[in-house]
């Protein structure tokens, strides 16, 4: 991961154009902010999404919209660099804490992610929180890696 200036007064991207995520596994809508060390993205939960049962969306699903964000802020640095979003990998969360078994169909999500951590290697750690109709209902630290070369990286031949 290489650092970002702060690229406010930029309207953000669509979600598409920084994230790999596609169809169904796409959660996040949209991009509020992004700048060289934060990034807030948008969700609605809708029935229709992968995850939602009869309770709307499970609250463990919350890590996957923090590690979404994440990738986006990650995707904005790319852009700005002239590339293509990259692969990345969650490897873990510390202490993630929901308030509530899940989120309702039609609730609207703000998720924010804060870098904590970036090592030169791809390893990087954020603080994220998960607000709920404007409500804090969820937060973690969570772990990732972007490997300089992701197509290596799976075919073993990047430690």
């Amino acid at each position: 991961m290489t650092t970002m200036e702060p690229i406010s007064n930029v309207p953000m991207p669509p979600v598409a154009e920084v994230i790999s995520h596609a169809g169904a596994m796409r959660l996040i809508d949209e991009l509020i902010h992004a700048d060289a060390g934060h990034c807030t993205a948008r969700a609605t939960v809708r029935a229709t999404q992968l995850f939602v049962g009869d309770d709307g969306m499970p609250g463990w699903v919350g890590i996957e919209y923090m590690a979404q964000t994440i990738a986006a802020w990650a995707g904005v640095r790319d852009r700005a660099a002239g590339r293509g979003p990259g692969v990345g990998f969650l490897l873990g969360s510390r202490r993630y804490a929901c308030d509530v078994a899940a989120f309702p169909v039609g609730s609207v999500l703000t998720i924010s992610v804060q870098v904590e951590l970036e090592g030169e290697n791809g390893l990087g750690m954020f603080a994220c929180t998960l607000a709920m109709d404007g409500r804090e209902v969820a937060r973690a630290n969570v772990s990732v890696f972007q490997p300089a070369d992701a197509e290596a990286f799976l075919q073993g031949q990047q430690v």
